[in-house]
């Protein structure tokens, strides 16, 4: 081979070789990412071709379903979904010309059938019509319809959430978001959707996207770190009187009320500010974000959600970003703080710290995903329960359970009853201020029964006028409660 050829042949063989390179990285290596983007509407378009999976509640509600349009090549499928708002928060939607969102997303190869690899095969083998797996996620329909309906007819206030837990498995029995949407008008109304002002959103699901001052709730972790670390036990003392300095700048208790020496259960039952900022910071920063992080804050929740419809929980600084140093720790521990760290978490994460205590201290991954049927009707996947972590000891579980069901005998939400007052429960009150025009942010996190917790529930109201957490938010919690509960 002389010189000239052999050199048009390494030429040839370099091109060859660039052109395999570059055509592997598109088709294989950045295949998935081509495919999520969303100007990407080729994946779209062949799977409104595949009769998508069904999504039914727990209690067997349609929630979800396609149904056929056109003929032959130009058949497809439109998403239908019958519930119309009840469910718009989280299920999504799922629409050709307008992406997808929520739990249709999130379970995308489930509904479309791209999970089931074998069935696929044999599909494209005998040229049969693609068809997606059927998804029966954890929400009970009648939980979801009783909370929806609580948090609209809640006066004074800009919207709310709500997210009930199953303590023992991280099932999601419950997430509500108002106001919500009708998945159905997202062909017609998107655009208009799109352009509400930021507190009028619809499609914002305020359960997971929206960061909170959770008020005298974070008390509960604060305490869990007090109880766990052993710097503290339930009848630990510390002052607990009104208008101590925290960081230089006077505190105040709610209501004036004022006791030195008080114990951590009467600083719970009564909820008193000062106690608990004493408590964090003698505790110091390096614990109070440990504990923080072992409940789940700093990170997005491991819920199979989309990640864009998620934000983390923690203390936040005047530009958005999470801080884990040189915040009020005194204030940031009774769910308040300032520029260098507010106090910021979802009604997710709230409803996971619930949860944990109640499952004696380990902290369950939430899920959506209670049962897969195949199209041939077997069953290739359910719920399978996923330990993240052991969060605090049992024994630190126990006594924080006994200190929290105080609240609800004696302290703050000693107005709430489950049943009648039959079944004793786990909770605790917060109210944090917005402003001086008297908006508040109430909430109420809860697990029931105390003795054996079934359910664990976070709700609580936007920027609601006059409003706390006992009142307002502790009544529809334990009303979905009694509904959850009342199904066993």
């Amino acid at each position: 081979m002389n010189a000239p050829i052999a050199r048009l042949y390494v030429v040839v063989l370099l091109l060859f070789t660039l052109l395999i390179a570059f055509t592997s990285k598109w088709s294989v290596f950045d295949a998935s990412e081509l495919e999520a983007k969303t100007e990407n509407k080729r994946p779209l378009f062949a799977q409104q071709q595949i009769a998508r999976g069904e999504i039914r509640s727990a209690d067997g509600e349609l929630l979800a379903v396609s149904r056929p349009r056109g003929k032959g090549e130009a058949k497809r499928y439109v998403r239908d979904y019958p519930t119309g708002s009840l469910f718009g928060n989280p299920i999504g939607y799922d629409f050709l010309d307008f992406g997808r969102t929520g739990i249709e997303q999130s379970e995308n190869d489930i509904l479309v059938g791209e999970s089931n690899e074998f069935a696929t095969i044999l599909e494209q083998l005998s040229g049969s019509t693609e068809e997606g797996s059927d998804l029966t996620i954890t929400i009970d329909a009648g939980a979801q319809r009783l909370a929806t309906e609580m948090l609209s007819a809640a006066q004074g206030t800009d919207g709310g959430a709500l997210v009930a837990i199953e303590p023992s498995t991280g099932a999601v029995r419950a997430m509500v978001s108002t106001p919500g949407f009708d998945p159905n008008e997202i062909p017609a109304r998107l655009e208009e959707f799109n352009n509400l002002p930021p507190g009028d959103s619809v499609l914002f699901n305020r359960a997971t996207q929206s960061g909170y001052p959770p008020g005298s709730t974070m008390k509960v972790v604060t305490a869990a770190a007090a109880l766990d670390s052993g710097e503290f036990t339930p009848e630990s003392t510390v002052d607990g009187s009104d208008g101590q300095d925290i960081s230089g700048v006077p505190l105040a208790n709610s209501g004036g009320f004022s006791q030195n020496p008080i114990t951590l259960t009467d600083a719970l039952t009564n909820s008193v500010n000062t106690a608990w900022a004493n408590v964090a910071e003698a505790l110091g920063e390096d614990t109070m974000v440990e504990y923080m992080e072992r409940f789940g804050f700093y990170s997005l929740p491991p819920l199979d959600y989309p990640d864009s419809q998620m934000i983390a929980s923690g203390p936040r600084k005047s530009n958005g970003r999470l801080t884990r140093s040189a915040f009020d720790v005194g204030r940031v521990a009774i769910g308040q703080g300032g520029e260098e760290g507010q106090m910021q978490a979802t009604v997710l994460q709230m409803a996971t710290v619930a949860a944990t205590v109640a499952n004696g201290g380990k902290r369950m991954a939430p899920t959506f995903v209670q049962e897969v049927t195949d199209p041939d009707g077997r069953v290739s996947d359910e719920l399978d329960p996923d330990e993240v972590e052991q969060v605090i000891s049992e024994e630190t579980a126990a006594q924080l359970t006994e200190m929290m069901t105080n609240v609800t005998e004696e302290g703050t939400a000693s107005g709430l009853t489950l049943f009648g007052g039959s079944t004793p429960f786990a909770g605790k009150t917060g109210t944090a201020e917005i402003d001086l025009e008297g908006l508040n942010q109430p909430w109420f996190v809860m697990f029931a029964p105390a003795d054996d917790p079934q359910i664990a529930i976070a709700a609580t109201l936007e920027r609601c006028q006059g409003c706390f957490g006992g009142d307002t938010a502790g009544p529809i919690a334990t009303a979905v409660a009694e509904e959850l509960l009342g199904q066993g």
